[in-house]
């Protein structure tokens, strides 16, 4: 009932140090997707999809923190899983990819992996969405000799052009249903002053989940400059007293702060 990308980038920061950054993005016909599938830490990218066990995204990332390999971590939480043939997971680490199609996941379903990403979806339309995915992602990444604009731009922008693919192909294909969700999450190794407000967004529940996906994109990307415009020297500084103008705030939201809630959702299909 959904389709997903995870991908892995390797790039050097302002400093000329090398950083690794992951990203997932997801899309499905229902709502909250958000809450439930995309997986992220600065050791990897998850997606947990099909009849969904939040527990298998939750628990990845804490293995790869702990320093497993994707592939040790997510087949040892699948062999672990009574319901595996009815889940769809896959992800990347810093040096690989896994990826695992149940048996018992609802057609069209299936999953394809390169050197630096996964794609995955189950009840699509058909293959051509993962493969539109996947294509996508791969002509703007920034070791695919794409045009200099398109390749730097950042990587959540990319992940909404890579569902926007898939959506085009058809997606998900129960028309039916008209609720849809669709959310993406980037984490970086780098350490940065202020994490752009665009690396985390979910649209909840909309009929034109991609558009306001981008949307919602486009004014926290907005959003972020104008911040760090504004208030950028107060986060090198450290110094609230340099922020300018009376009654101004600054709101410091580091990747990874938000509060998890348990969903009674898990084990829903998605």
């Amino acid at each position: 009932m959904t389709f997903s990308i995870c991908v892995r980038e390797e790039y050097e920061d302002e400093n000329g140090d090398d950083q690794t950054r992951f990203g997932v993005a997801v899309t499905t016909r229902l709502p909250g997707v958000g809450t439930l599938c995309p997986h992220v830490g600065e050791r990897g990218a998850i997606a947990t999809q099909s009849l969904t066990n939040v527990e298998l995204g939750r628990k990845g990332i804490e293995y790869l923190e702990d320093g497993l390999a994707i592939e040790d971590a997510l087949e040892a939480l699948l062999n672990a899983d009574d319901g595996a043939p009815q889940r769809q997971l896959h992800g990347v680490d810093a040096e690989g990819t896994f990826a695992f199609s149940g048996e018992e996941c609802m057609d069209w379903y299936g999953h394809e992996e390169r050197e630096t990403f996964t794609v995955a979806g189950n009840l699509l339309v058909g293959e051509s969405v993962v493969e539109a995915t996947a294509d996508t992602y791969a002509a703007g990444a920034p070791d695919s000799g794409a045009p200099a604009d398109d390749a730097d731009a950042p990587l959540a922008e990319r992940l909404v052009d890579a569902l926007e693919a898939g959506h085009a192909e058809g997606g998900d294909k129960r028309e039916d249903l008209r609720v849809q969700s669709a959310a993406l999450l980037v984490a970086t190794t780098e350490d940065r002053e202020m994490e752009p407000y665009y690396n985390d967004l979910r649209v909840d529940a909309t009929e034109t989940p991609i558009a306001d996906l981008r949307e919602t994109y486009e004014l926290a990307k907005e959003g972020f400059e104008a911040a760090v415009e504004r208030y950028g020297d107060v986060y090198e500084d450290d110094d609230l007293d340099a922020v300018d103008g009376e009654g101004s705030e600054v709101e410091s939201v580091d990747a990874g702060e938000s509060a998890g809630v348990d969903d009674p959702r898990a084990d829903a299909e998605e």
